[in-house]
């Protein structure tokens, strides 16, 4: 007598699922290429609040002196502004199917 094989045989059904665990991952190479735009947002909004805080004139704190230049529009207005789209590309990233 022949021997039937069932085609969901344990063999056959151990590789359905190894295949299936395999292809389970959530991210895609476009959630991996959001997500590197988006922290490239949030380290060039951090680098643009960089200065020197209020009461450095010249590289030297002097307690008597007032630095205007912590008022910026690029600190103030610029910087905040490419941390937010940052963290919202981010959200983006997460969320895209892929």
């Amino acid at each position: 007598m022949s021997k039937k094989t069932n085609k969901f045989s344990a063999s056959e059904f151990g590789k359905d699922t190894e295949l299936q665990q395999e292809n389970t991952f959530y991210f895609g190479q476009q959630n991996f290429k959001w997500m590197l735009i988006g922290l490239a947002f949030i380290i060039v909004g951090f680098l643009l609040m960089m200065g020197p805080d209020a009461n450095t004139v010249d590289g030297k704190f002097d307690p008597d002196s007032w630095n205007d230049g912590i008022f910026s529009v690029r600190r103030i207005r610029i910087a905040p502004l490419f941390v937010v789209i940052g963290f919202v590309i981010e959200v983006y990233a997460i969320l895209k199917r892929k």
